[in-house]
């Protein structure tokens, strides 16, 4: 079958690998239908992770069901379904009470595990045509049957529940005005999730015209960073005060101003002055233990120069991590199928499986409008 193979930093190709097979009763192979390209990618894309040559990428897949294996219940051949990045068992402690991005099954040694990307287990990706589910039962959501709604099911893997997971860290509730870091797929969801909330004021923070164009478009105030402190075009917007709660959709690899130049935590300490005494953080953006690219020796060992003094004389409450999206999925979907959610606005290409090479090129670049890139095997 044709996949997505990493093969060095900056490069990737559609290659033939070996096809999956049914290796344990509760697995199930999926003809893979959509599978995006996500900003995470791009981590192990430009070499700023530990990932080896080989690996197939794709944590953001969806598709029919080919295969059952014998063990399965809920599931049948032809099921249209999709999964979560993160791949969980459903039975030890940290799935039983929730938090599934942090099974202690799947990935022996780490809480947690993925498909396709680097140290979250053996999962290959999904940018391929078929692909492995384990524990197919309780990681397959089942969607209607058809094509209808392709574009918003294949965001319920990742970034529309991770966007919803960034509000709910931060809890936000409704009425409350909402400082988003990011506009990349992850940041624009986050703030679509909090219009969904209730938020009465949303601002979106980043500096790609195109970006912020989309976060306009949903109803949020777009803050471009490169024109001046972004701290300070909110609290001009916000009586001096700032905001109730912030969301940092950008994670490690922030820029500041208007340079390309690197400051870990500029985001994070952005954040603790753009949100209000007593406000909340919620932090999905990712941040990682070692950093082979980082700017300075101590981000190189992920540790950052964070405003800790300010985050604690501000009574912030700061929640982090990556997204549980069992958590959410089902209600997201819900609200798709009713006609109450629409992610896929999101979207800004949608291509054929060989063209990944140069879709990852684009997307890195931030350049034609690329967004958000789903590939249809």
């Amino acid at each position: 079958m044709k996949a997505v193979v990493y093969k060095g930093p900056f490069s990737v190709e559609v290659e033939d690998v070996e096809k999956p097979t049914v290796q344990h009763p509760n697995d199930v192979i999926v003809k893979v239908s959509s599978t995006a390209i996500c900003g995470s990618d791009l981590h192990m894309y430009e070499g700023r992770t530990a990932a080896e040559p080989g690996i197939v990428f794709g944590h953001e897949n969806m598709g029919i069901i080919e295969e059952v294996g014998q063990g399965v219940t809920s599931l049948k051949q032809g099921d249209r379904v999709v999964m979560p990045f993160n791949v969980a068992c459903g039975f030890c402690r940290n799935c039983a009470e929730g938090f599934t991005g942090y099974c202690l099954t799947v990935n022996p040694g780490f809480p947690g595990g993925a498909y396709g990307y680097v140290a979250m287990g053996p999962w290959k990706g999904g940018q391929a045509e078929y692909l492995r589910v384990p524990y197919a039962d309780f990681n397959c959501l089942k969607l209607p049957q058809g094509k209808e709604h392709e574009t918003d099911f294949i965001l319920l893997a990742d970034i529309f529940p991770t966007g919803y997971h960034g509000c709910e860290l931060a809890q936000v509730r409704p009425g409350e005005s909402v400082a988003v870091y990011g506009a990349g797929p992850v940041g624009l969801m986050a703030a679509y999730s909090a219009l969904l909330r209730g938020a009465k004021k949303v601002f979106v923070v980043d500096r790609v015209a195109e970006r912020l164009q989309k976060a306009q478009e949903i109803g949020a105030v777009p803050i471009n960073f490169a024109e001046g402190d972004p701290v300070e075009q909110i609290k001009d917007q916000t009586d001096g005060v700032g905001t109730d709660k912030g969301v940092d959709a950008v994670g490690y690899q922030a820029t500041k101003g208007g340079t390309d130049r690197e400051e870990p935590a500029t985001v994070l300490n952005s954040l603790v002055n753009t949100v209000r005494a007593t406000g909340a953080l919620g932090v999905p953006g990712l941040y990682v233990p070692s950093d082979p690219g980082a700017p300075d020796e101590q981000a190189k060992q992920g540790m950052l120069l964070v405003a800790i003094g300010k985050l604690f004389e501000k009574g912030l409450r700061v929640g982090t991590g990556q997204c549980n999206v069992k958590r959410y999925n089902r209600q997201l979907r819900d609200m798709i199928i009713e006609g109450r959610a629409k992610p896929s606005f999101v979207v800004s290409h949608e291509l054929p499986l060989d063209q990944a090479a140069s879709a990852y090129d684009k997307f890195d670049k931030r350049i034609e409008g690329y967004t958000k890139v789903v590939l249809h095997p």
